[in-house]
């Protein structure tokens, strides 16, 4: 794999910058890259009315970028404009690009995406990952970054960073899987496995697929509560656009929200928590459903072809599902739930139970549930587009390399 241009790890997003003459200037290379992001193609006119700079300290900043393979320029501007025209200023299609991967409890998933957000390499393998063992399973996942890294390369792109979706508890150090209880994991550190040559940060899947809606998803607003699921359930919390961590970065854990006390064990160690009525497994279990490498698919189609069996299990999952989430709603009252994951496929027959149990035990009044367009690719796009979100939050640690 061949090691990116610079090896320090990139800023996290909304990570302070210092409040020096240095620190003001990665500020503004960073709001010019945010800008022709979010608006281009921009001229540097049209770039220095949005930031509120002159013209001139603009220019300045542009062609450091440009220098560096952030920015590029595609010409004059479109026709019709008053004055002289201006080159117009987009994001680079070559140069550092995201990876984003997924360890999921029967897939492995790695991608690249570009710094216009679009996907260039995409590898998924399926496989059960459920022995215990962690470095057979890294070894995998080592081999889909390699092969992704190297279609990307390929297309004049280089890795600015990897980072890795998990089901499970992640440490605040951003490597360590603390408790995977679906893995069967304790105490992991991925990083001493995984690729040295790449700035690595390790996250929960939930925490990826909020951040992915957060920065995709059409319409979402700042304040939400994210809820996905695979074999496992967990959520995450976005107040005034950034994610709610916890203490020690667990926050999130619905799935083992107890929603029956007396319920069935939980591999977490308690009895009735939510992933025993509306995980995948406790789903197909109770629809009488042999599981399949596509799951959702199959219990989907077996709903709309009016399976009794499965809509009465989709019904009662629901309904854990609005109980659970309804000690959430009432403790942290977020604009809207949205349900990703696997979960948006199933949500024609989720909703309905789920949205009653809101209804009838939030303390207020209910709170919208959308369903998110993102789907099961929330947690590894989530991943990626961190990578992405850390070089344009600060693009110094490219341009000072350049």
């Amino acid at each position: 794999m061949t090691a990116a241009p610079h090896q320090a790890e990139p800023a996290r997003p909304g990570r302070a910058l210092p409040d020096t003459q240095q620190g003001m200037r990665r500020r503004n290379l960073a709001r010019v890259m945010h800008s022709v992001s979010a608006e281009g193609p921009l001229s540097r006119a049209a770039v220095a009315s949005r930031i509120g700079l002159t013209r001139a300290a603009v220019s300045t900043l542009v062609d450091e970028l440009v220098r560096s393979g952030l920015l590029e320029e595609l010409g004059p501007e479109r026709p019709g404009r008053v004055g002289r025209p201006g080159s117009a200023l987009a994001v680079s299609a070559r140069g550092p690009a995201g990876i984003g991967a997924e360890i999921g409890v029967d897939h492995l998933a790695v991608c690249a995406v570009d710094l216009r957000g679009r996907v260039r390499s995409r590898a998924v393998r399926y496989g059960s990952n459920r022995d215990g063992s962690v470095e057979p399973v890294v070894e995998r996942l080592t081999a889909l970054v390699r092969q992704v890294v190297a279609e990307a390369e390929s297309e004049g792109l280089w890795p600015a960073g990897l980072a890795v979706a998990v089901p499970g508890l992640v440490a605040r150090d951003g490597r360590t899987v603390v408790r995977a209880p679906n893995l069967d994991w304790h105490d992991a550190d991925l990083g001493a496995l995984l690729p040295a040559d790449l700035p690595l940060t390790v996250d929960n899947e939930a925490n990826f697929g909020a951040l992915a809606e957060l920065w995709l998803g059409e319409g979402t607003p700042r304040d939400f509560l994210h809820v996905s699921a695979e074999i496992g359930i967990g959520a995450g919390v976005v107040f005034d656009g950034r994610l709610l961590r916890g203490t020690r970065g667990f926050a999130g854990e619905l799935g083992h929200v107890p929603v029956r006390p007396d319920g069935p064990e939980c591999p977490c160690g308690g009895r009735g928590c939510l992933e025993q009525y509306a995980g995948e497994k406790a789903v197909l279990r109770a629809a009488g459903v042999e599981p399949g490498e596509d799951r959702v698919g199959l219990l989907a189609g077996r709903a709309a072809e009016g399976d009794a069996d499965v809509r009465r299990a989709l019904h009662e999952a629901g309904t854990a599902l609005g109980i659970a989430l309804t000690g959430a709603v009432n403790l942290l009252d977020p604009e809207v739930v949205v349900l990703g994951g696997a979960l948006a496929g199933l949500a024609p027959w989720l909703l309905p139970s789920l949205r009653h149990e809101l209804a009838r035990r939030t303390a207020g009044p209910a709170r919208p549930v959308s369903v998110s367009d993102l789907g099961p690719q929330g947690p590894l796009l989530g991943a990626a587009h961190s990578v992405v979100r850390a070089v344009l939050d600060d693009p110094a640690v490219v341009a000072e390399r350049a």
